[in-house]
């Protein structure tokens, strides 16, 4: 039985995602590697990694960057949907780095994080 490849959404200037990334090499995982600010995920593939994840919209948005207050994500009145939007425009939001393996995800933070999902 081969194992399911494992992708990370990656940021090579994140010392996190570097980390992950680092981890899993060391690891021997078959990995491919995705730059999520050059190809950001679409609508569907966001929704289906908070499924994976287990989170909202919100909680795998990045709150602290300048991008977020600029567009008044925090509203709470703002849906799901909206907030998935803003992360398919502006892929900066997305938390980082994020593992998906064997049908599971994982946010590497801290970068062991994702070691359960392999």
């Amino acid at each position: 039985m081969t194992k399911a490849k494992t992708t990370i959404l990656h940021n090579p200037r994140c010392s996190k995602s570097r980390e992950t990334l680092a981890l899993l090499e060391a690891q021997g995982v078959d990995i491919t590697v995705v730059e999520y600010l050059k190809q950001p995920p679409n609508e569907t593939e966001i929704s289906n990694i908070l499924t994976l994840l287990g989170l909202t919209a919100r909680q795998m948005m990045r709150t602290k960057e300048d991008e977020y207050k600029a567009q008044n994500l925090a509203n709470p009145a703002l849906t799901e949907a909206q907030l998935i939007s803003a992360m398919v425009a502006t892929p900066k939001l997305i938390e980082r780095p994020i593992v998906l393996a064997n049908n599971q995800a994982a946010i590497g933070r801290p970068p062991e994080n994702v070691l359960s999902i392999l």
